[in-house]
């Protein structure tokens, strides 16, 4: 009698064993399915720069102290409304034309800006596009 529950209690122990090995890879496979999402959807908004409201937008005055970090540039742009994402603001700006340019100081920034057209006037390259056609 002692050999059947030894015997049942080691086919109970695999059953338990599979049950949470599979488990385990089921949680493993979910995860990196949410992750591997996260991952594209953060590098969609990274390339396909979006305005915050297309159209004519609002404009909103903003203060940039110290351009030391862009990251939090990012969550200041990011707390007005005129980004979406703080972190995908950083990314943009170290991949673009304008990395380590930017400047602080008082903006008139349009909520209809993508973020590469806010950056390039952050860096001031828009005012002397602004001042040329001025001069035309």
């Amino acid at each position: 009698m002692s050999d059947k529950r030894d015997t049942a209690g080691k086919v109970g122990v695999a059953l338990a064993s599979m049950f949470f090995r599979a488990a385990l890879y089921l949680c493993l496979i979910v995860l990196l399915i949410y992750m591997g999402q996260a991952a594209y959807h953060f590098g969609y908004d990274v390339f396909n720069q979006q305005a915050m409201s297309p159209g004519n937008g609002r404009e909103i005055t903003v203060v940039i102290q110290d351009t030391g970090s862009v990251l939090r540039v990012g969550k200041t742009l990011e707390s007005k409304g005129l980004i979406s994402n703080a972190y995908v603001f950083y990314v943009q700006e170290l991949m673009s034309n304008y990395h380590g340019e930017l400047r602080p100081g008082t903006y008139v920034l349009s909520t209809a800006y993508t973020p590469s057209r806010i950056m390039s006037i952050m860096a001031g390259e828009e005012e002397e596009e602004e001042e040329e056609e001025s001069e035309e």
